[in-house]
């Protein structure tokens, strides 16, 4: 999976060493979408990764990860362990970050364009008065 965003929080480097011995090291983060309605995302960089892929705060990037969720003591914990961070490009200010389903869809109509007949919601029929002809649904 992958999303793009920027780094907004840089937590300690957390390290230990595991029951079996081996020493473990893992750099966590929050990333910021970069949607209209941006949501934050806790991820983290394990082992070697965490040496690799050395992010800043304000860095805009697009992550590779994978979530896994696991159980202990009956309850449920997710984890998003990145596995691949590359330098993305942010919007500019006042650039806007157009959807793909809206780049698809048809230009507006504007003042003066006829409107064809059944798309005229007056026009079904009826004779028009001069309140209906405005454009309020009531």
């Amino acid at each position: 999976m992958e999303i793009t965003g920027k780094i907004i929080v840089k937590l300690p480097l957390a390290s230990g060493t595991s029951k079996a011995g081996n020493e473990w090291h893992k750099q966590e983060y929050v990333l910021e979408t970069l949607e209209s309605f941006p949501k934050k995302v806790h991820f983290d960089f394990f082992g070697e990764k965490a040496d690799q892929y050395p992010l800043n705060i304000g860095d805009v990037i697009r992550l590779s990860f994978d979530i896994e969720s696991r159980e202990y003591n009956g309850r449920w914990y997710t984890s998003i362990r990145g596995w691949k961070a590359e330098a993305a490009s942010a919007p500019t200010p006042g650039q806007t970050v157009t959807p793909p389903a809206a780049a698809a869809a048809p230009a507006p109509q504007t003042a003066g364009t006829p409107v064809p007949p059944a798309a005229n919601p007056v026009d079904m029929g009826f004779a028009a008065t001069a309140e209906e002809t405005d454009d309020l649904p009531f």
